[in-house]
């Protein structure tokens, strides 16, 4: 099955990105005239909507800023296409790469461009995207290259699936990434190149690497409880026994904290067995919230959600 590119739709969240976002959708539109192509303009104070709109997109607008993961969320409502192309708004994905992620569709449910070491902003995040993409492997059971890359193509229906998993952060391409593999669906990784950012600044800082991390402990618990809980519990068994060992040739006796030790574990791989049954009722939910934007027209009219 071939998809038709006129159901082709690049979903683009920006804040504050006036000084690219034209080139960016220009360059869409006189590459790939049949695809929508959508800017989400989550609260913008400057002219990054009007800018967005003269160059031809449809633009949808946030009341205020919310977050990128919110932003990618309202482009995943509005979008027609069987196919979302997510890319960002800072110039950084190089547009003639959306045809080698479209190559493997339908094949795969998601493809996702993974990012050299190389072309990371700095060393510092080198080293954290690629603690993020092992840990994240070893809770997906699956080799992950890149968790956090924005430039991904996923079919519209499986994107529609996760809406009500998604965050309003950053994090969103953990999210969908784990939900997805734990789902069962497939996922490529297709090497690309990033370019250098041309204007403006990143609005991702050195302090969200902390919570950025934290966050994805939380979202590796949500799809995988079995596989962070289980460790813990082993590791405190063991340390336990070799403690009573230790005590008992030393002092011939058992330790309460011996006692602390494997009743802690024992409790912990109950929690992992409850909450591995409560990640599997929850693939079975699926989510109906509705979308805070307004639709930019050209002729300056606006159409409210419902």
């Amino acid at each position: 099955m071939i998809f038709n590119e006129s159901k082709i739709s690049i979903v683009i969240p920006v804040y504050n990105e006036v000084d690219s976002i034209h080139n960016i959708v220009s360059d869409l539109k006189a590459r790939y005239p049949a695809y929508e192509i959508i800017v989400i303009n989550d609260g913008s104070t400057d002219n990054t909507a009007a800018e967005a709109q003269k160059a031809g997109a449809k633009v949808f607008s946030h009341p205020y800023n919310i977050g990128n993961g919110a932003a990618i969320k309202s482009g995943i409502r509005v979008a027609t296409g069987d196919i979302l192309v997510f890319m960002d708004g800072d110039g950084q994905h190089n547009s003639e790469n959306i045809a080698e992620l479209l190559k493997y569709l339908p094949e795969y449910d998601m493809v996702v461009g993974s990012r050299a070491n190389a072309d990371q902003a700095s060393l510092g995040r080198a080293l954290g995207n690629t603690i993020y993409n092992r840990f994240a492997s070893y809770v997906a059971k699956f080799p992950i290259k890149d968790l956090t890359s924005g430039f991904r193509a996923v079919k519209s229906n499986v994107a529609r699936n996760f809406l009500y998993l998604l965050p309003n952060t950053y994090s969103y391409p953990t999210t969908i990434t784990l939900g997805i593999l734990r789902s069962g669906l497939s996922v490529k990784y297709v090497p690309i190149r990033i370019l250098k950012r041309k204007a403006g600044t990143s609005n991702i800082r050195l302090a969200d690497g902390v919570r950025f991390f934290m966050i994805i402990i939380r979202i590796c618990t949500l799809f995988s409880p079995m596989r962070i809980f289980l460790p813990v519990s082993v590791t405190l068994f063991l340390m336990g026994l070799l403690n009573y060992l230790y005590t008992y040739v030393m002092q011939n006796r058992f330790t309460n904290m011996s006692v602390f030790m494997f009743v802690a574990s024992i409790i912990i791989f109950m929690m992992s067995l409850i909450s591995e049954q409560i990640c599997q009722m929850r693939f079975e939910r699926r989510g109906g919230d509705r979308p805070i934007l307004k639709y930019d027209s050209p002729d300056n009219g606006t159409l409210g959600s419902d």
